[in-house]
């Protein structure tokens, strides 16, 4: 099978998968059926992304086993029958808790890892180009999805109806997708990584290490918090997104919804050129400098972004591009420091941290505006939190060669 077809079909099942980010386009029509607060609706979202990363990890040890169409079919297939199933949670919000926030996320977890640990097979002598790709159409997902459930949304009147139809049709999209993901042959070429943190552009002999090995490293527990620090930003941007358009950046419904979209094209580049850079400078650097930016951006969305709609987007997006890219350069930078060979469990393992991140920003922008009326008091605190944590990257080093 022709390599770009393989890329294709991942690329189609990652848009599909994506759309759990289109979920600040549900929760105010959600919030007005329930009379629920945003906290009280968005809990769905965090218990999505919680089980999402949980999932994830799951899935990479599971694909020892089984091979990769047959993990994602049964991702499609969870993903797609979760968001169906919330259709029936008209009478029920801890339902939808259930539906969405459970059996889709599993879905979700399960099929995202499959692109990632697939796609860096085919494409030995590009490993940044893979996990591009590899991620690439999570970010394209919000932009594909956001235009269509507001239609959906419009012309059945309600969330529950349309996500009988959605369900229904990321079922087909990713399922159909899954079958064309595979491994290449045996005979395809071991994958070698050229470069290293330092810039160099030797080519090395790539690390052989298993997950095990890479928990005994104290480098696999700092990208974890990396990745925390990272990804929470970000879902607090996307959990309640078209919401802060309205608040903060004082735009009408229309360009609310707008907003979601240019975000999540902004997420969308980071993913294609952060890891870029990442090639050039190495995956620690580029994390440093995503920290400076997502801090600065939150420090100032509160004054600027009150001052010019177009000034809050452009503070959004570069939070959002730092958090697509997020994805691409730690799956990179994992490769990096500890090979491709298990770099399912590895990186899920990582990816876990997303999990928790949930419950971090997120979590805080919704009490803030629940108690306070206003954004603000979380936007500094996170602002905050990210320059201390800056300090994390600049002390990164790849691990000794494992045994």
């Amino acid at each position: 099978m022709n390599r770009w077809t393989v890329a294709l079909a991942a690329v189609i099942m990652q848009i599909g998968l994506g759309s759990l980010y289109a979920w600040s386009v549900f929760r105010q029509p959600l919030s007005a059926h329930y009379g629920a607060g945003v906290t009280g609706v968005n809990v769905a979202f965090f218990v999505a992304i919680l089980v999402f990363g949980i999932a994830t990890f799951a899935a990479g040890f599971l694909l020892r086993h089984v091979g990769p169409r047959l993990v994602g079919l049964a991702g499609g297939a969870l993903y797609g029958g979760g968001i169906f199933l919330s259709a029936f949670a008209e009478g029920s919000l801890p339902f939808l808790y259930f539906t969405y926030g459970v059996v889709a996320a599993v879905g979700g977890g399960v099929g995202y890892i499959v692109p990632v640990a697939v796609l860096p097979k085919w494409f030995p002598e590009r490993p940044g180009l893979a996990y591009g790709l590899a991620v690439l159409g999570f970010g394209i997902g919000p932009v594909v999805n956001v235009p269509l459930t507001s239609a959906l949304l419009s012309a059945t009147g309600g969330p529950f109806r349309a996500f009988g139809i959605l369900g229904l049709s990321y079922v087909t999209l990713i399922g159909g997708a899954a079958w064309f993901v595979r491994n290449p042959p045996e005979d395809h070429g071991p994958p070698v990584l050229q470069g290293d943190e330092q810039g160099r552009d030797d080519r090395l002999e790539e690390p052989a290490y298993y997950l095990r090995g890479a928990l005994g490293t104290w480098q696999w527990y700092a990208l974890w918090v990396v990745f925390l620090l990272n990804t929470t930003v970000g879902l607090a941007i996307y959990s309640d997104a078209k919401a802060l358009a309205g608040s903060i950046g004082g735009g009408t419904a229309a360009l609310a919804s707008a907003f979601v979209v240019v975000v999540s094209l902004s997420d969308t580049a980071g993913r294609l050129v952060w890891p870029v850079l990442s090639g050039r400078i190495g995956g620690a650097n580029v994390f440093l400098a995503m920290f400076l930016l997502q801090a600065a951006a939150f420090l100032m969305l509160p004054v600027l972004g009150t001052e010019s709609f177009a000034a809050f987007c452009f503070l959004a997006s570069a939070v959002t591009s730092c958090y697509g890219g997020g994805y691409a350069t730690m799956s990179a930078l994992a490769a990096t420091y500890y090979g491709s060979r298990d770099i399912g469990a590895i990186y899920g393992g990582i990816l876990t941290a997303s999990s928790v991140a949930s419950f971090g920003a997120p979590l805080l922008l919704a009490r803030s505006v629940d108690l306070t009326g206003s954004y603000d008091l979380a936007l500094y605190a996170t602002g905050a939190l990210m320059l201390i944590g800056a300090v994390i990257p600049l002390v990164l080093r790849a691990p000794r060669p494992a045994r």
